[in-house]
């Protein structure tokens, strides 16, 4: 997946767990005035009758979904058991489930949106291709069929205030999840392996980057012949230094500011500063070679022992990691722990509907049950008891034989768009309470709330000096953050110019006019 000037670093679980901000519902997207390109294109499609107006049965269609990850061993034998239940309940779908790996998801739902393919729902995020999705239109407004035909869906999001977020124009173009979690950075290590090596490294102590240098060296010294860590130091100097990524094209700006100033990453000092440290762990074999163009899946990665340090989250801190040897043995510690760190908007998953999508009301439907009935949301969640999973007590196990890694159903790849609260079982990943646990952490008074979480930001404005961005992001900036290039001051003086001379300029004005009438609205 191409990666626009952004952290390049390597979150554990591929992002696997991302946090809910609460923000207010708004029918204008708190008024901020931005529009998708094509907004008219992607209403609403002509309501079809249900088989409860309609003396004649529901004709059945296949609803046609996209997640992302690897697609699981009896994915399509789960989804027809769902098929068969939903149609028990008066939904006649039948299910065709697709997976894109998470390295090419963005690029090839936006290929697919741009050819006028015809699937019906899709999970995204704001990490994916959600944002870009939203501003060319490529998803359906769901004003009036979401209360219709998902009310209880409906309700729920009213209640929470979380449509907001996804509103743009007054458009409703996404539905988000309804979980509330932070990201703040932690470091992770194979505690089993410190240990044999006799490096002294307790719980809890590897709190800035010079501490985690040291670990590094430590690590590479005692074990020469391992694949260390494949993680960027970029991130961690925007925890130390409180920016925030606006996770669009590069731009961010510091928590410290009340104007939310909006700059270009590359123009930090800190951004100097992570790309001479990189070059230092690159030359002495700290950060993996082939960091770069790894496309490998990092959690698996970490789960089989082929890295011995990571930069994960409080989630998958205390979570079960699912190592492939049950000798091994993990210990963490909270980066900056002082620092204020953003709490995730509602757009860290989502699920959205295609404006293509001719079954747009049957979906509702199916996300209206997800959200009242158990024995359905078990159904998707978790798969076929005794096949893809065991009960013991109220607790979702793996049957004999399986674990994180060899699954065949559970914990698939873009389920937590669906997760509810109301509904999750403690499994051998999460035990009991430990969403409640992860929500308590996002209540930390250094987990804060965004000023800008809910902001759509537009870019027709700028489209094409985006696009020069990108590219430019593409060729430069990958090599300077993964540490290959050669004269790290030249690299980044040359990156900076020329970014300045691919309109810079216009990106920032117009971006800042968008934050500022957001900024606005909200006194």
């Amino acid at each position: 997946m191409k990666k626009k000037v952004r952290i390049m670093s390597l979150a554990l679980a591929t992002t696997m767990s991302l946090s809910l901000m609460l923000s207010a519902c708004s029918s204008s997207n708190n008024g901020n005035g931005n529009t998708p390109s094509d907004s008219s294109s992607g209403g609403n499609t002509p309501k079809e009758s249900t088989a409860a107006e309609s003396t004649e049965p529901e004709k059945e269609v296949t609803l046609k979904f996209y997640f992302g990850g690897d697609k699981k061993a009896a994915t399509d034998e789960v989804w027809s058991k769902v098929s068969e239940y939903v149609k028990e309940k008066g939904l006649n779908v039948k299910f065709d489930i697709n997976f894109i790996p998470f390295g090419d998801f963005k690029d090839k739902m936006l290929v697919m949106a741009a050819s006028g393919d015809k699937w019906d729902m899709n999970f995204d995020g704001d990490w994916l291709s959600y944002k870009q999705m939203a501003a060319k239109g490529s998803y359906m407004t769901l004003n009036d069929l979401l209360p219709e035909y998902a009310p209880n869906l409906y309700k729920k999001y009213q209640e929470q205030g979380t449509l907001g977020a996804a509103t743009v124009n007054g458009n409703i173009v996404g539905l988000p999840w309804t979980m509330k979690m932070n990201e703040r950075k932690f470091i992770a290590w194979r505690s089993d392996l410190t240990e044999k090596a006799g490096i002294d490294v307790p719980e809890g102590s590897i709190k800035t980057i010079e501490d985690l240098d040291k670990l590094l060296r430590q690590m590479k010294e005692a074990y020469p012949n391992e694949r260390i860590n494949r993680t960027t130091p970029l991130s961690m100097y925007m925890v130390r230094d409180e920016w925030v990524d606006l996770n669009f094209h590069g731009l961010g700006f510091y928590l410290n500011d009340p104007a939310v100033k909006v700059q270009p990453v590359e123009q930090q000092p800190f951004y100097m500063e992570a790309s001479k440290l990189v070059k230092t762990w690159y030359d002495d074999n700290l950060i993996n070679r082939d960091a770069m163009i790894d496309k490998t899946d990092g959690a698996a990665e970490w789960r089989n022992g082929k890295m011995l340090v990571t930069l994960t989250s409080h989630e998958w801190v205390n979570a079960n990691p699912g190592f492939s040897d049950p000798t091994y043995k993990l210990s963490s510690s909270v980066l900056y722990p002082d620092k204020k760190f953003v709490n995730r908007t509602a757009l860290a998953n989502v699920v959205a509907i295609n404006r293509n999508s001719k079954n747009a009301d049957r979906v509702l439907r199916f996300l209206d049950m997800m959200e009242t009935d158990k024995t359905l949301y078990d159904l998707v969640q978790y798969g076929i008891e005794g096949k893809t999973y065991v009960l013991n007590g109220d607790t979702a196990e793996y049957p004999e034989g399986m674990d994180t890694t060899t699954s065949n159903y559970m914990e698939w790849g873009g389920q937590w768009a669906f997760w509810k609260p109301q509904f999750m079982r403690p499994t051998m990943t999460y035990g009991p309470d430990f969403w409640v646990n992860e929500a308590k952490f996002a209540s930390e008074p250094n987990n804060v709330n965004s000023p800008i979480d809910g902001l759509f930001l537009a870019e027709d404005t700028m489209k094409n000096e985006l696009a020069k961005r990108d590219a430019a992001s593409d060729e430069l900036s990958r090599p300077i953050e993964f540490g290959v290039v050669k004269d790290v001051d030249k690299a980044v003086n040359d990156y900076i110019e020329a970014q300045k001379k691919n309109g810079l300029d216009t990106i920032i004005a117009e971006t800042q006019k968008q934050i500022d009438a957001f900024l606005a609205n909200k006194k």
